[in-house]
């Protein structure tokens, strides 16, 4: 922390008043001034320094500290902080809290300012606006300057409420607690209140010769800006502009001048000249800190984190070596190595944050807990896979552990660890018992109004319509990964540019929201950082208390929080790993015990199927493009999966088809000279990673790596002068390697050009290994596996449509829900002895609108009860807590019941009178009466079903898609065939098998629309559509003149036949739309009628009410029937009838019906 200089005689002349009570954008909705803004407000208006009071919080303290001093400006922490109105005691209802505004005037006063506003958001009650009491700031005071509050102060509110005594009492206690740090807080908004409690406070300021203040509540920069803060406020509060019972401020409350308030306050002077002597009274800034590690919990009986670290490090080594067969020189290898490595750390003085996450990754391991086998650089280094942090050997595949821990470029190691999805909280958890909860929190981040959300929230405040603002919220292009402005969007959609001159009231929502765009809305926690102090954290950051989280959580954000000093560590969340887990768990109850971190890295299986391009649920390797360079690049080595999670991606990418070329022996290999040829053959003399510029410069020109891994840096930030003296460095050592200097330049410069899009080896090789374990699994237990990955993401139907479309190819069945045999995750079903006989129990958590909780009751009531019997059984035996009828029409339209009643339209219907069932029998359980409905029949039972005709083939698979997310029992189009053979339709999963990259073909495919997604160019709009035909789910484009046309016929649903383009893509297939049209319509053309094939004996009851529903078309229907074993008669009947799919599965539906043809 530093001390701010309070004198500014030497500074060029300023403002004769400053700001105290500012509210910046950390008041979340509440303030609208972003803290770079609030600095540049000062500088402009000559204010020499500036308070920031958020609401309740010190969230940008830090940044506030540091930008105002770069702009000159002294910052004055503070806090408007929420006292206990002692009125009524601690709540959070009507009149409490009280407002006061702090100061920090140095030191002391920040650590008090920090234990103050930290405890009011981990001490109050859940619920409870976060407040402290006057005991607390009697304890906590020192080193801070009060200001009363203004009329939301404990002495204005009193004197509002004409509570004289009681004001005066409440001005007295604060005196005694803050003695001459106390000011009599003046405000003049022009709010009737001020004006009339300001002759009180004036006399009470008086009496007892306690100084007075000016300020001015700003929560604004300036008056144009009211009516977007009012909208703030409303989207703070969850009302509209309209009413009338809400909150509000004045146009008045915005960053007014010093002339301003010296014109306002001209009566009172000296409350200005106040402001100014409170600037000069506060001398303190937040600033940075170095690192502070906590101590290691793990240390050895006597011993100091550094001996520790080295007993434990060489024992570990000794293990790993121990597993493996080394020479005498390898192992020699592997010691020096780690000596050198533990020289570097403990002279650095990083040996406790060595030990600390090692004891942790011990921890979660020994607990049976996944853990990654490394992320990011430090899977370079040797001491961490001794360790066991990481689980690649750095050695035998050229890792460097100065890309992560460098002496010459001081910096905190930084590990970042994957474990199970599923019990990473285990983990947190166990570090917070370790070194205490004090001492340990995750780390706050802040939620942004961005495009979409700024334009849907002020639509709402405004009271526009729903449908309005929907409809134009969805032309803003939605893109997390490269969010969008709004003012981009406006410039790039010409509808939103004519709805905002042609339409009520958009110019005005486009208003507001650009102005409020960026704001902070709310407040939350950190996915992955976890920080350790070395005491309790409260002295060293305020905290925070996410009302979703049971942990304390610091106020700073994930940047501010490490340049205050504390230690961050990255706990995340993998899903991958929890899905080889429950891989491996399921092979396991097979009778096969594997261990994934034995596995071999040469098996056969593994890389035909990487080679086949087969890579569905293959981490990292499932999107199509990276299928197609595998089916490429036939890789059959570790090494090449290292580098191609390396080059897949922009820039590096460009460098696949050399690096294919190469291996495969069909592009010369060039090493540039040959010294580099030991770094550059792994990789075919393609530059792939930064450790290989960093071995350039080693080799080459005698760098040491330390060294090198500057001119690393230095290659990626391109500063000229920096550059101009590493290539002399460069060039002056490559001589001393008889290296000529042209050829030295010319090396250099193709280093230089790779550095900017160089990836990190060990990262790339600690993914790569990820990857090859889940092809391990997958290639070898593919039914394990995919039941496994279907678990994982049972909560996104459509991920499970691309499962189940690759269980298909895989030739493993998959089992629909059922009530009796299902549980909340997809099951292996063994089916016979045969390898590869098993199949996949659908889970019932998958299916939409259940739920986690129903399904848990369902499966532990059958496992108490046995299985369920029939419907009523089963409604008898849920309760009212865990079933609705939402639920249960759910499970209907999935087919859960068809192993209990299989008519779906019979089951859906009876949905209420099932769920009354369930009402009056658990009335019954409570009261402990006998069964009312005895043990009643399974037929009298149904027969008290509604009547109902079950749902025709279409109706059916289209309650199944809602329910399930995608067609599973059959597929909308398989009443088309023949027609789509007439029509020349091809399969998706053929034309990806047979396509020729070399040359663009076009082909029909009949589909059904599952999703569609809007983008815009300078041309216009134009859509990705994802369709699925029988074979696959996958997706074309739609540009911009055939989407105007046929964006209509482009909703989820819709049964289309197009025509399309297949193009060649760099490294991928790209399908175009070319034409659109409704197959329904194509069909009927096509169709002269339908031949219905009818069983030897069949009602015709049922029949013909199916054709009289269909009498009105042009198309024949005929029906056959057997006349004993050899002869059947055909008679065509009287009228004409619609040739659609739709007839044609209804009539395939009707009992006695075996085929339906066209005719």
């Amino acid at each position: 922390m530093r001390s701010c200089h309070s004198s500014w005689d030497y500074i060029m002349p300023h403002a004769d008043f400053v700001h105290l009570r500012v509210h910046s954008a950390y008041s979340l909705a509440e303030g609208a001034i972003k803290v770079p803004e609030l600095a540049e407000l000062c500088a402009r208006e000559h204010m020499p320094a500036v308070g920031m009071t958020d609401t309740g919080n010190l969230f940008g303290a830090l940044e506030f500290s540091t930008i105002c001093a770069t702009k000159g400006v002294q910052p004055i922490v503070g806090c408007q902080i929420a006292l206990a109105n002692s009125d009524t005691a601690k709540n959070s209802g009507h009149g409490a809290p009280d407002q006061l505004v702090l100061l920090v005037q140095d030191e002391n006063g920040y650590s008090n300012i920090l234990k103050l506003v930290s405890s009011a958001f981990l001490d109050s009650e859940n619920g409870q606006v976060p407040q402290i009491d006057i005991q607390m700031l009697a304890q906590k005071n020192s080193g801070l300057i009060a200001l009363t509050g203004g009329v939301m102060g404990p002495v204005g509110r009193r004197l509002a409420n004409g509570q004289a005594e009681a004001a005066e009492s409440c001005l007295l206690a604060l005196h005694e607690v803050f003695q001459d740090r106390l000011y009599v807080e003046l405000m003049r908004h022009q709010l009737p209140v001020e004006e009339e409690i300001e002759p009180a406070l004036l006399a009470l300021a008086d009496r007892h010769k306690l100084p007075l203040v000016a300020t001015n509540e700003a929560f604004f920069s300036d008056q144009s800006m009211f009516d977007a803060h009012d909208a703030l406020l409303c989207i703070a509060e969850g009302v509209t502009v309209g009413q009338t019972d809400r909150r509000r401020v004045t146009p008045g409350h915005y960053f007014k001048s010093a002339a301003e308030m010296r014109a306002i306050f001209e009566d009172i002077p000296e409350a200005i000249t106040n402001t100014l002597v409170i600037a000069q009274r506060c001398s303190f800034m937040v600033e940075e800190r170095k690192p502070m590690l906590p101590n290691a919990g793990n240390l050895s009986a006597g011993s100091t984190e550094a001996e520790t670290l080295r007993s434990l490090s060489s024992k570990g080594l000794e293990r790993r070596l121990a597993g493996e067969a080394f020479s005498d020189d390898e192992v020699m290898k592997y010691r020096n190595r780690l000596g050198y490595e533990l020289d570097v750390i403990i002279k650095m003085g990083f040996p406790g944050y060595f030990l600390i996450v090692s004891e942790f990754i011990g921890w979660a391991k020994f607990s049976g807990i996944p853990v990654g086998p490394g992320r990011g650089s430090g899977a370079g280094s040797l001491v961490s896979w001794a360790l066991e942090i990481t689980d690649l050997d750095p050695i035998r595949f050229g890792l460097l552990f100065e890309r992560f821990l460098n002496p010459a470029r001081i910096s905190m190691p930084d590990f970042d660890i994957d474990f199970c999805q599923d019990r990473r909280d285990e983990v947190i958890r166990h570090v917070q018992e370790e070194y205490g909860a004090k001492q340990v929190a995750q780390i706050i981040t802040f939620g942004k109004l961005q495009a979409r959300a700024v334009l849907r929230d002020v639509g709402r405040v405004l009271g526009m319509p729903y449908g309005q603002v929907d409809r134009l919220c969805k032309l803003i292009p939605n893109n997390p990964a490269a969010p969008v402005t709004l003012q981009q969007a406006i410039d790039t959609e010409p509808r939103l540019k004519e709805a905002r001159y042609k339409e009520s009231g958009v110019d005005q929502l486009m208003d507001v929201a650009l102005r409020l765009e960026g704001l902070y809305r709310h407040a939350s926690t950190h996915a992955a950082g976890v920080v350790i102090g070395d005491r309790p954290l409260d002295e060293l950051v305020p905290l925070y208390r996410d009302p979703r989280s049971s942990m304390a959580v610091t106020q700073f954000n994930m940047k501010d929080v490490e340049k205050a000093g504390l230690v961050k560590f990255d706990f995340l969340g993998l899903k991958t790993l929890t899905v080889m887990d429950r891989a491996v768990k399921l092979i396991k109850e097979s009778g096969t015990d594997i261990g994934l971190a034995s596995i071999p890295l040469d098996d056969d299986p593994t890389y035909r199927l990487l080679a086949g391009g087969n890579t569905v649920g293959v981490f990292q390797m499932e999107s199509s493009g990276m299928r197609e360079v595998l089916r490429k690049l036939k890789a059959d080595r570790f090494e090449d999966l290292i580098a191609v999670v390396a080059l897949y991606r922009p820039g590096p990418m460009n460098n696949i088809p050399s690096y294919i070329e190469r291996k495969h022996g069909r592009e010369e290999v060039n090493y540039l000279h040959s010294i580099l040829e030991p770094i550059l053959a792994e990789t075919y003399g393609v530059m792939i990673y930064q450790e290989q510029v960093m071995e350039i410069a080693q080799l080459l020109s005698g760098y040491s790596l330390g060294e090198a891994d500057l001119l690393r840096r230095a290659m990626g930030k391109k500063i000229k002068s920096e550059m101009s003296a590493q290539r002399q460095r460069f060039l002056e050592g490559a001589a001393t390697s008889n290296v000529p200097r042209d050829k030295a330049n010319i090396i250099f410069d193709q280093v230089d050009k790779f550095s900017g899009y160089g990836f990190n080896k060990s990262h790339a090789a600690a993914y790569a290994l990820v990857a090859y374990q889940t092809a391990y699994l997958k290639a070898n237990y593919p039914t394990e596996f995919m039941a496994a990955l279907m678990t994982s993401e049972q909560g996104n139907t459509d991920k499970l449509g691309g499962f189940y479309q690759e269980l298909v190819r895989l030739g493993i069945g998959l089992n629909p829900p059922d009530i009796n045999s299902s549980t909340g995750e997809f099951l292996v079903e063994k089916t016979g002895d045969s390898v590869g006989a098993d199949e996949i129990r659908y889970s019932l958590a998958a299916i939409r609108n259940v739920g986690e909780n129903a399904v848990s009751a369902v499966v532990k009531e059958r496992g108490r009860g046995g299985a369920y019997r029939d419907l009523f059984d089963f409604a008898m035996r849920m309760d009212v807590a865990h079933t609705n009828k939402r639920q249960f029409l759910s499970l209907a339209k999935a087919g859960t019941f068809d192993s209990l009643h299989s008519n779906r339209a019979q089951v859906a219907e009876a949905t209420e009178l099932l769920m009354r069932h369930t009402t009056l029998a658990e009335n019954e359980r409570s009261n402990n009466q006998e069964n009312l409905f005895g043990e009643s029949n399974t037929d009298s039972n149904v027969s008290s079903l509604p009547v109902v005709e079950d749902w025709s083939t279409i109706e059916r698979l289209r309650h199944e898609a809602d329910a399930l997310g995608f067609y599973l029992s059959a597929h909308p189009l398989d009443t088309y065939d023949e027609s789509m053979a007439n029509l020349g339709v091809v399969r998706y999963a053929d034309v990806m098998e047979q396509a020729d990259p070399s040359k663009s073909e076009r082909v029909r495919f009949a589909v059904v629309v599952q999703h569609r997604r809007e983008r815009s160019s300078v041309r216009g709009r134009y859509a990705f559509i994802e369709v699925s035909d029988q074979s696959g789910i996958f997706e074309m484009v739609v540009f911009t003149e055939l989407f105007t046309r046929a964006r209509d016929l482009l909703e989820v649903g819709s049964i289309l036949l197009i025509e399309a383009s297949i193009q060649s893509q760099e490294d991928s297939m790209r399908i175009v739309a070319q034409t659109i049209s409704k197959l329904d319509e194509e069909v009927s053309g096509e169709i002269k009628g339908f031949r219905v094939y009818l069983a030897s004996e069949t009602m015709l009851e049922p029949l013909t009410a199916v054709i009289a529903r269909e009498q009105t078309g042009s198309a024949l229907v005929s029906v056959v029937q057997p006349l004993g074993t050899e002869l059947e008669v055909e008679v065509e009947l009287p009228g004409r009838y619609a040739a659609t799919a739709a007839f044609r599965a209804a009539l395939k539906s009707v009992p006695g019906v075996v085929d339906v043809l066209d005719i």
